[in-house]
């Protein structure tokens, strides 16, 4: 059985092939050469050899979705996947907005995916899971998109494999460090239970994270590419995460200030989750800064005093591709029948259902909750609601 697996990410798009349990092939892609060249991802699916499932950029996430039930590919991917109207996409274009860039990108890649009839499928987030209570999904959307999904999959088979326990003793909490976004989640007995996507936690390196009500309200109207702006780049005019953290070290404000602030609000959002999940055996730190030792070294320190923390183990033979991808591989192989089946039928992936807008109540989201379930009731031939 060989899966393959993609991971778009907002520095990079990355590939990954696993044959059972191990990589086999990889490849890694610059965002901005996917932005400006659609073409090179499909490139790159091609030059990875015959497959028996693909699991493509499933942004902020559909309950478990075939090529073959694609009834109109592009609103699904605009639309469903990566909530964006075409105007704003087109608006985003016009300013040149990376992130924007990409979800072209990624809308191009579905379309030419169906067109090609590959055997391609697009998984859930986190908040489309039923593990997680629907009292903790109310008025939330970003619990974690796909990808961060994808990656706590991957850390069920490493704690599992490590400490040589069964699925039902995993318990962890994960903490994702994106180039965009930072990300929390919680799994306990070997299933995702509670978690808090880029959006909701207290700025990443693009994003200012959750935002207050009152600064929304001021803000009058907000477009879709706000939400990869007023991080650590915003506030410190910074151009990586490297220079924000060498600048910190010295004392330099608003370097200082920023970083304090997101490591405040991973400690804050871990913590918060505690409540849901009491003494987790360990803290898995994962993504694109999860390599740095600098900021690995400043976050072991503030979360050492909640539970042992460590780097997220890769899948065996890896060497270049992000822990997303190879969890988006992993989940394609376990769909597929392989041998992560039974890790794909004990997180319950297959029994997602809804939209990531189906748990919200304000008066001004109804519309876009109604046109969301009914975009994705018309583009996909057997909705799961």
């Amino acid at each position: 059985m060989r899966s393959l697996g993609i991971d778009p990410g907002t520095r990079s798009f990355d590939l990954v092939v696993i044959e059972n349990d191990h990589v086999i092939w990889e490849d890694s892609i610059d965002t901005v050469t996917v932005a400006e060249r659609p073409e090179s991802l499909i490139e790159a699916v091609e030059s990875a050899g015959d497959v028996d499932i693909i699991v493509g950029p499933s942004g902020y996430g559909v309950p478990v979705t075939f090529n073959r039930d694609i009834v109109d590919p592009y609103r699904f991917a605009l639309e469903v996947l990566l909530l964006t109207r075409e105007k704003d996409l087109k608006y985003g274009i016009e300013l040149n907005e990376l992130g924007i860039r990409v979800y072209e990108a990624i809308t191009k890649v579905v379309v030419e995916f169906q067109r090609k009839n590959l055997p391609v499928c697009y998984i859930p987030s986190c908040i489309l899971l039923p593990t997680i209570p629907s009292y903790r999904k109310i008025n939330k959307l970003d619990m974690g998109t796909a990808d961060k999904m994808a990656t706590a999959v991957l850390g069920v088979f490493d704690q599992s494999r490590r400490h040589n326990i069964s699925y039902e003793k995993v318990r962890f909490i994960l903490v994702e460090l994106g180039f965009g976004y930072n990300a929390v989640i919680a799994v306990d007995r070997g299933m995702i239970i509670d978690s808090l996507g880029g959006t909701l936690i207290q700025m990443g390196f693009l994003t200012m994270g959750s935002i207050d009500g009152e600064i929304a309200v001021m803000g009058r109207e907000w477009i879709r590419s706000d939400v990869f702006h007023g991080g650590i780049a915003d506030i410190c005019n910074a151009s990586s995460m490297e220079d924000a953290l060498s600048r910190y070290e010295k004392g330099e404000e608003p370097y200082l200030s920023a970083i304090e602030a997101m490591l405040e609000s991973i400690e804050k959002a871990v913590r918060g989750l505690t409540t849901s999940i009491e003494n987790p055996r360990e803290i898995l730190l994962s993504g694109r800064y999860s390599r740095s030792p600098k900021l690995k070294s400043l976050i072991q320190e503030r979360l050492c005093k909640i539970a042992p923390v460590r780097k997220l183990m890769t899948l065996p033979r890896a060497e270049i591709s992000k822990e997303a991808a190879q969890g988006y591989a992993m989940v394609g192989e376990g769909i597929a029948g392989g041998v992560f089946s039974d890790l794909v039928k004990h997180m319950h992936i297959m029994d997602a259902r809804g939209t990531v807008l189906s748990w919200v109540f304000h008066p001004r989201l109804k519309a876009a909750k109604e046109n969301l379930l009914k975009t994705y009731v018309e583009t996909v031939k057997k909705p799961k609601v």
